[in-house]
């Protein structure tokens, strides 16, 4: 007859513990697994034999069925080889397109959640307050007995409502309470996200310089959602550049130099390190696309240290940067192209002399008529009528009693908060109250003040090549 053998006498008796032991940690083989590796009438015989069962955790082997033996064998490494752990992938590294899809993807989440909040806060606010009015009118007459209760002890529905109303409004305010803090959360995160945003962009700008001087021009694909931003694919160098030669200082330069495609090209105006920039090719010249609006997929509501370093997609919605602006605009007088269209598919283009100051002069816009009037320009400076820049958080606009950029939307060359601005909030459709239209992107002289565009860009080029071409 056999006996039970126990997990810690295998070992002292020599045979293979793990053979005798099972595991608790590994499931019983099933089946079909014992009939895919022919054990299952093995299986069988063991289980009708007249011998009892082991108690759990213990597992027997039947004396007289040599090939009881195998099984337990067989089921014991077929139970470790499930058991065993599966071997680790690799480390993998986020990309640049990763980690700006993933920036510009929390920029648009900490937008959303915010809006959520503020309607929420305002819902409940709402609701909080017919609350109070409905309490002032359900509570019952001063000074009475205690409520009387019918037989069986309960208290009429009526008396109860002043109760339940005093308990829903200490939920409504402890509720409220806790929207004031997620909504202060809320906006911390987004500030430190448009930081981090920043941090990646001049990581980006960094990578550049080490990269070649063209970048082949990539059609953007549509898509229902928001475009996000997505780093610019490299292509091969320019016929004009070579490691050995120094970018070209602007768009008309490398025009004269023979480049006819327009693109995103890298440039290296006088005193300053190259970056890339989108280069309009026409028969006028080389221009640089310095603004696009188009969809709405970038928030130009930014503060000053944004507009100086710049922002965006160069294949989509962007702002170059002033500092760039002005480095090649430099002390030479330039021309600026504005391209503007509505929400009929009619297009406008204006251009203009200007001179683009330094961060010294907040990068005033120096303008002479008829333009000036048009923008608003007032203040008289050595070379003509200026217009400061301004933010939100830089207010150098010509409104003594007010900040445009934040009354507004968006960072721009404000005269009086009313003649343009081409950088405030993006509207996928005309909206039907006054007040919000005013923030959106108009240019007064051509559909009026509360007309928002659909679209519009903003091009430069040196006083010179026009002159020359």
């Amino acid at each position: 007859m056999g006996r039970w053998v126990q997990p810690g006498e295998a070992d002292r008796l020599g045979a293979p513990g793990p053979f005798l032991q099972r595991s608790k940690s590994k499931p019983k083989p099933t089946s079909l697994e014992l009939q895919l590796l022919g054990l299952e009438p093995l299986r069988s015989e063991v289980l009708a034999s007249p011998y009892p069962r082991s108690p759990p955790g213990i597992m027997r082997c039947a004396p007289t069925a040599s090939a009881a033996l195998v099984l337990c064998a067989a089921t014991a490494g077929l139970l470790s080889v499930q058991g065993r752990p599966a071997q680790p992938e690799p480390p993998r590294f986020a990309s640049w397109d990763e980690m700006n899809l993933l920036a510009h993807g929390l920029l648009q989440l900490g937008h959303g959640l915010r809006e959520h909040v503020e309607r929420t806060r305002g819902q409940l606010g709402a609701l909080e307050r017919r609350m109070a009015a409905c309490g002032n009118a359900c509570q019952g007459p001063q000074g009475k007995d205690a409520p009387s209760k019918d037989p069986e002890g309960r208290v009429p529905d009526s008396e109860a409502a002043p109760e339940t109303l005093q308990s829903l409004q200490t939920q409504l305010k402890a509720q409220n309470s806790k929207i004031q803090q997620l909504f202060q959360k809320v906006a911390q995160q987004q500030k430190h996200l448009a930081k981090q945003n920043l941090r990646i962009q001049n990581l980006q700008s960094q990578i550049d310089l080490l990269a070649p001087t063209h970048l082949d021009n990539v059609v953007a694909k549509t898509s229902r959602g928001k475009r996000l931003p997505k780093m610019a694919q490299l292509g091969g160098l320019t016929p004009n550049a070579t490691s050995l030669h120094r970018p070209p200082r602007d768009c008309q330069e490398l025009f004269q130099e023979g480049e006819r495609h327009s693109g995103l090209f890298q440039i290296q105006p006088q005193g300053s390190p190259p970056f890339w920039v989108n280069c309009e090719m026409t028969s006028d010249g080389g221009w640089t696309v310095i603004q696009r609006r188009l969809n709405g997929s970038v928030d130009f509501n930014q503060p000053w240290e944004a507009y100086k370093d710049g922002f965006g997609d160069p294949q989509g919605e962007f702002w170059l940067g002033l500092e760039k602006m002005h480095s090649i605009t430099g002390d030479r007088g330039s021309q600026m192209a504005v391209q503007l269209q509505d929400w009929d598919g009619n297009a406008k283009l204006l251009q203009f002399p200007i001179h683009l100051g330094g961060e010294d002069t907040a990068y005033s816009l120096q303008l002479t008529e008829p333009t000036a009037s048009e923008l608003g320009a007032t203040n008289v400076s050595p070379n003509g009528l200026s217009l400061p820049f301004s933010t939100w958080d830089q207010d150098h606009d010509l409104r003594g009693d007010l900040n445009c950029a934040k009354s507004l939307s968006g960072g721009w060359w404000f005269g009086t908060c009313s003649h343009s601005n081409l950088n405030g909030q993006y509207f996928h459709s005309i909206p039907l109250q006054r007040q919000q239209r005013k923030k959106g992107i108009f240019w007064k002289t051509w559909k009026g003040r509360y007309y928002p565009l659909q679209a519009t860009t903003l091009l430069i080029q040196p006083m010179e090549a026009t002159a020359a071409s």
